[in-house]
């Protein structure tokens, strides 16, 4: 019953419009996947499915020649000469030949075609420098053997997605597209029809944008900048190999040349490059990318196959069809990944109208989602499989069964049953009709236990409030929480609140109001975590988290007010109180003596670092992202900053309705950060701040400018590019005038790939420098140098950097090890 079944699907799967369609297999009957299959002389093509069959509209009607083109096999050529037309096509391998009379067994005849492909990139690449085209994407992602649950929570069935054994599709998805593309980088898409599998409202991420993947360039990034076989340095990186021509349908050579990596850390492809003879252009691409060597350690391996036609009205070798394949996971759970991309009718031209490209990069046309089942039935080039039309046609059922008020209001009925043991480990209220939800977070909510000396252990609960019935039309939602926080050895118990509502997910316009009574740090951008502060106290007793008392009120508004520039302005009353230590507890060194919670006078247990007092701070706040990109979506518009360019900071403070007028100040600073990437050598983060303070000679120490330090030697971030890893935390606080420039180099594995034994580690070098100028001290400066992207197995989550730091002269040196893993903890 279940084989019927199928069949019937995979039959209506098939009905369509289209002229010509088949399957394609080898010479035993063996289906063959994602044959390229073109209109002779037109840029008009597709390619069958995984299971081989094809379905193709041709332009013109009359004599017209269609070509199978298969990497390995012979290409065939098949003239048309009536439609409708039912055409199953076996395909012969090729016999690949070599020169029968080598003269020199030392010389290697692919060198001499991978050098003519390196000096024809350029003619080659200036002819498709300018196109408009039709651009096609399929992506289907698995997963196989996914638990019951991670982490104590079940996953269900991902809606529909998983069988009982953990295995199914995750994500499936298509897109049509009119795109522009200008090298190096200019483009413009316009999306014009998107599916979703469960989702009659989704819209695709797949895009032209994130499929670019040009082998005349001299790297192509795959999150790294991987080295073309063709780049000018390619022969510092590749050995190859000539293991045969063939003759194409235009009886022009190809040369299959077999790319080998010199060193297995290198970020470099293996496989094969298909080079066409004289004109020396890309003819195909079949190559594989090891996941180490892009340092992404959780994917095992990516295939990319790229196949080029040639027309012979133009002479022009232009990318038809593209595959990518993924290969991933970990703890036993396997993730495979199938993208498909289709390009056709090409317009080559030697210039744009003026305007054609703007900041806009991609635009998703309104009802794009909307199209039914006849559109992609006529017009998708490359057609569904039996698993992926099942896919399609189960998930929609489900999507609308689970989001019938009916299932909607019975699932909510079973997960709002309140238990007693709730009150202790959390409650959590849904209406998903309405759209929203009303939680508590329980007496235990292990995630917020920290210690330090002021409160001793503490721990949150609280309750939220959040609406979401206007997130999918304008981006709208609310939000209003309350959390208590209460001390033990304090013995005191403190609450805040917030509203917060977003109105829009266009200009990003947002209202919060916020106050009640907190602990908080002297430093404002917390340079001490909890977790790390904990750990310290009790194992090492040094704490280092000051705090003090903050009561405030206050009320904020942020949007974007131009393309790439956000403004954020705060008006907020605050009433602060200096606090001291509570407890003396600690797992070890119990004889030592913790210091006090003054960062002024560490070793005085009476003085407070100031007295109780009053005042009222309002803050503006400016980014301006330059070159900024975006995309544009029914749902939303969505920033993509342009890398090319820094992004800059511009902020002003001032303090005044004050219980004294010594209080009050002015604060003007900036900031701008810029990654400077220098092709595959790797990529110099930078990051400067400056700023000045007015009329503010006897304002609360808790207002002074205060510098990220770190005197645990841990670090916590992926890059240390807002922090001095051995400066004290208040040493060098201003309420003057101050300057900071933090920079870090990373080679991305190019210097390290290249060191005997290291390369070994597959790690990557770190080198940086960091500088602080105050009026008060000599300039603070320090040197690092160390490894990042350590750790066992596919988990690269250590680094460690040896630092050296300077202040009048030396100052002291030290090892940082970097826990990037504790950003999940917190």
């Amino acid at each position: 019953m279940k084989t019927n079944y199928l069949l019937l699907l995979f039959f209506f799967s098939i009905i369509s419009t289209a002229q010509i369609k088949g399957i394609v297999s080898d010479e035993k009957g063996n289906p063959l996947p994602f044959v390229t299959i073109l209109q002779q002389d037109t840029y008009n093509g597709t390619s069958t499915n995984e299971q081989g069959y094809f379905e193709f509209n041709l332009k013109g009607k009359e004599n017209a020649t269609v070509i199978f083109q298969y990497l390995g096999f012979k290409t065939q050529k098949i003239k048309i000469a009536k439609l409708p037309y039912t055409l199953d096509i076996k395909m012969i391998e090729e016999s690949f030949s070599l020169n029968e009379v080598v003269i020199n067994k030392k010389i290697n005849p692919a060198l001499a075609i991978i050098k003519n492909a390196i000096a024809s990139r350029k003619q080659n690449t200036e002819k498709t420098n300018r196109f408009n085209a039709d651009f096609y994407s399929r992506g289907i992602f698995k997963l196989k053997n996914a638990p019951k649950q991670i982490l104590g929570q079940k996953i269900g069935d991902l809606n529909g997605a998983l069988d009982s054994t953990g295995t199914g599709i995750i994500s499936l998805s298509e897109t049509f597209s009119k795109i522009s593309f200008e090298k190096p980088n200019n483009l413009k898409e316009i999306v014009t029809a998107s599916k979703v599998s469960g989702r009659d409202n989704g819209y695709s991420y797949n895009t032209a944008r994130s499929s670019f993947y040009d082998f005349y360039d001299n790297t192509v990034e795959f999150g790294i900048k991987m080295i073309s076989p063709i780049a000018t340095n390619a022969f510092n990186y590749y050995n190859y190999k000539l293991e045969g021509t063939f003759f194409d349908e235009n009886n022009t050579m190809i040369n299959k040349i077999r790319v080998i990596a010199k060193r297995d850390s290198e970020p470099v492809f293996e496989g094969y490059i298909y080079i066409v003879e004289d004109s020396w252009a890309i003819y195909a691409v079949d190559l594989n990318i090891k996941g180490y060597r892009m340092k992404e350690e959780f994917v095992d391996q990516m295939t990319i196959k790229q196949n080029f036609s040639y027309n012979r009205n133009n002479k022009i070798w232009a990318k038809n069809t593209q595959s990518l394949d993924i290969e991933a996971g970990a703890f036993g759970i396997g993730f495979t990944g199938k993208f498909n991309y289709v390009y056709s009718n090409y317009a080559f031209m030697k210039a744009f109208i003026p305007k054609t490209f703007s900041s806009e990069i991609t635009r998703i046309e309104i009802d794009s989602n909307k199209k039914d089942s006849l559109f992609w039935n006529s017009n998708r080039p490359i057609p569904l499989t039996v698993e992926e039309n099942t896919d399609y046609s189960r998930k929609d059922s489900i999507y609308k069964v689970r989001n019938s008020e009916k299932y909607l209001d019975s699932i909510d009925k079973k997960g709002n049953r309140f238990k007693v043991l709730k009150l202790v480990t959390g409650y959590t209220f849904k209406n998903s009709q309405e759209k929203y939800s009303l939680s508590y977070e329980g007496l235990l909510n292990l995630g917020s236990f920290s210690f330090n000396t002021v409160q001793g252990y503490n721990f949150d609960s609280g309750f939220k409030y959040i609406n979401r019935k206007n997130l999918e039309k304008k981006g709208a939602y609310t939000s209003i929480s309350t959390k208590f926080n209460y001390g033990i050895a304090e013995d005191r118990l403190r609450a805040t609140g917030q509203f917060l509502h977003r109105f829009n997910n266009q200009n990003y316009a947002t209202l919060y109001v916020s106050g009640g009574s907190t602990v908080k740090q002297f430093n404002a951008t917390n340079p001490i975590s909890k977790i790390v502060n904990t750990v310290s106290s009790l194992a090492f007793k040094n704490n280092f988290m000051k705090l003090y008392n903050l009561e405030a009120a206050g009320i904020g508004y942020s949007q974007d007010v131009a393309n790439g520039v956000n403004i954020n302005g705060k008006l907020e009353y605050q009433q602060r109180k200096a606090l001291s230590n509570n407890t003396d507890y600690s797992f070890f060194s119990k004889d030592d003596l913790y210091t006090s919670n003054n960062p002024l006078a560490p070793n005085d247990f009476i003085t407070p670092a100031f007295d109780t007092h009053h005042l009222t701070k309002a803050t503006i706040n400016a980014r301006i992202n330059f070159g900024n990109t975006y995309s544009s979506r029914p749902d939303g518009k969505f920033n993509i900053p342009n890398e090319k360019f820094p992004t800059l900071y511009v902020a002003y403070e001032k303090a005044f309705a004050s219980n004294e007028k010594k209080y009050e100040f002015d604060h003007f600073n900036t900031r701008v950060t810029y990654d400077l990437k220098l092709s595959n050598k790797g990529v110099l983060g930078i990051n400067i701040r400056a700023g000045k303070f007015l009329n503010a000679e006897k304002i609360s120490f808790i207002d002074y400018k205060h510098f990220n330090g770190n005197q645990t030697h841990v670090g916590q971030t992926e890059r240390y590019l807002n922090v001095f890893n051995l400066l004290p935390y208040y040493s060098n606080s201003t309420n003057n005038s101050y300057f900071e420039l933090h920079g870090e180099y990373n080679d991305k594995g190019y210097i390290m790939n290249k060191i005997p034994l290291l390369n070994k580690l597959k790690s990557t070098l770190n080198l940086g420098f960091h500088s602080l100028s105050t009026p008060e001290n000599k300039p603070y400066t320090e040197a690092t140098i160390g490894l990042d992207n350590l750790g066992f197995g596919k988990f690269k989550m250590l680094r460690v950097d040896y630092v050296r730091s300077y202040q009048n002269g030396f100052q002291g040196d030290g090892v940082v090890f970097g826990l990037k893993f504790l950003n999940i903890l917190e």
